[in-house]
């Protein structure tokens, strides 16, 4: 995490930034290596282009960032204390109060917390620092690709355990059950989003909920999931026909592969991004299901299950090594069923390589 730190701290030297207040629990994780969720309480990093770092979060939490490895200075308080009075003093004792101009998370920091941190200085200007974060966090370093092949494992295998739950009259709960009672057999503590288990004309809403429709032959069934696994994410999405499958039904899986394909075939370094959504969307618009295809064709992946960059056709920036990325396609029609096919991918020197495995064949489960 050192390096991070450093990276980040002469970015703030160049931006000509006094003092950065990192308050987002993904960012926090990134810099520090901790991962946690105070709730309503507190959480904040205060980064300098000079002097070194400084944490700030409830006591209960401390000795875990210490075992996280953080060697850096700590505000550790309790619930009744105010953080921000022992933010300010620690501050003046290490004479960093002087400051001309501060980077916030703008999309995260709340007004409230604003007014706080803003009320520690005099007349100070503000600068949007989470871009320059997005921009570290999109390239991803050996160890973390690493993770993320482990939790895009995971994934896969909880796509195996949904399809082995599948039988005639079960519920989409009782096999959302199985998943992730297997999944926390396998260390899995939380999953990256609520998981989908959708069946039939259910599988035709982009985002169904789960609830107590049971399977019945013919059935589309649409899994999509992703676990969280040491701080990172992964998310999958297969499509299932249960014991049989109609030529409509068949027509929308195979347009639907061959758009993910078609997207995967050019996703390489300096590649637009833009031209992965628009390679889908027109082979998805050409065969005549362009209405049913409502959303972009992926998201950046990583500590957060959706995070820089969307891979929406309107992106002009460009594909590079290291990146992580999901593809995503579909085809939605309540009246036949729906089709998305989902995998996690990292852009290497080469070009693409797939770090969730399930076959993208159509399978008929019986």
């Amino acid at each position: 995490m050192k390096h991070r730190l450093k990276e980040f701290s002469n970015e703030l030297k160049e931006s000509g930034v006094d003092v950065a207040f990192i308050n987002s629990t993904e960012n926090f994780f990134y810099l520090t290596g901790f991962h946690t969720d105070p709730h309503e309480r507190l959480l904040g990093l205060l980064v300098f282009p000079e002097a070194d770092p400084i944490a700030v979060l409830p006591n209960m939490e401390k000795g875990q960032l210490r075992e996280a490895g953080w060697t850096h200075d700590v505000i550790g308080y309790a619930d009744h204390e105010n953080p921000w009075q022992l933010i300010k003093e620690r501050m003046e004792e290490k004479e960093l109060l002087s400051v001309q101009k501060a980077g916030i998370e703008k999309q995260v920091l709340s007004y409230g917390r604003s007014e706080s941190f803003f009320g520690l200085f005099q007349d100070i200007e503000i600068e949007d620092i989470e871009s320059r974060l997005n921009e570290m966090r999109v390239i991803k370093d050996d160890h973390e690709i690493s993770i993320m092949k482990e939790a895009a494992e995971l994934a896969d295998f909880g796509v195996r355990v949904g399809t082995e739950a599948l039988r005639e009259g079960v519920t989409e709960m009782e096999v959302l059950a199985s998943i992730e009672y297997e999944l926390k057999k396998k260390g899995v503590a939380e999953m990256s989003f609520s998981t989908m288990v959708l069946f039939g004309e259910k599988s035709g809403q982009p985002h169904g909920n789960p609830g107590d429709r049971r399977l019945k032959e013919g059935d589309f069934v649409l899994f999509d999931l992703g676990v969280v696994w040491k701080g990172y994410t992964s998310d999958i999405t297969r499509t299932f026909a249960f014991r049989t499958v109609n030529e409509q039904q068949r027509e929308i899986y195979e347009i639907v592969r061959e758009a993910l394909e078609a997207s995967l075939a050019i996703s390489k370094p300096g590649t637009r991004i833009g031209d992965l959504d628009q390679t889908a969307r027109d082979i998805i618009t050409e065969a005549g299901y362009g209405d049913k295809f409502p959303h972009r064709i992926g998201h950046g992946l990583g500590i957060n299950v959706h995070e820089y960059p969307s891979m929406s056709h309107l992106n002009d920036g460009v594909l590079k090594k290291g990146m992580t990325y999901t593809i995503e396609p579909g085809i939605y029609d309540p009246s036949i069923g729906g089709v998305r096919l989902e995998d996690d991918v990292l852009i290497t020197e080469e070009g693409a390589i797939t770090l969730t495995k399930t076959p993208k064949e159509l399978q008929i489960i019986e």
